[in-house]
């Protein structure tokens, strides 16, 4: 008879899975902008045909729907983390030890102000 799966080693595996699905995500994104910009290129077509206002146009539209997309989606991201903050950081390690003493505690808090630091950032574009 087998004895159940250790939860730290489960956990473990759903971080990596998670992990890769972002990856995964992230790849299929690099892979459509790749496409978009391709796409993009083929528009000087109407400049030398004789048609710039149709590129100008059609440039206006890519780039202000990428930009809306994008915003709205950095938006989202930024206020689901935000809003998670307080409850990311009660997961410091070592609650109730000397918090200096606790084991992880300097990791941790470089990945807390690391996260910090990335939704300030989004923040300043989402302004910009």
């Amino acid at each position: 008879m087998s004895s159940p799966p250790d939860p730290a080693t489960l956990l473990q595996e759903a971080i990596r899975d998670a992990r890769q699905r972002m990856a995964a995500h992230l790849a299929e994104l690099h892979r459509l902008h790749l496409v978009l910009a391709n796409d993009s290129r083929a528009l000087k077509h109407f400049t030398t045909a004789g048609q710039a206002q149709a590129e100008i146009e059609l440039a206006s539209e890519l780039l202000e729907q990428y930009l809306a997309a994008s915003h709205a989606f950095l938006e989202n991201m930024r206020g689901r983390f935000e809003a998670r903050l307080g409850l990311l950081r009660r997961g410091e390690p070592g609650q109730g030890l000397h918090r200096e003493d606790a084991p992880g505690h300097a990791g941790f808090w470089l990945g807390f102000s690391r996260l910090c630091a990335v939704l300030r950032r989004v923040g300043r574009s989402a302004e910009g």
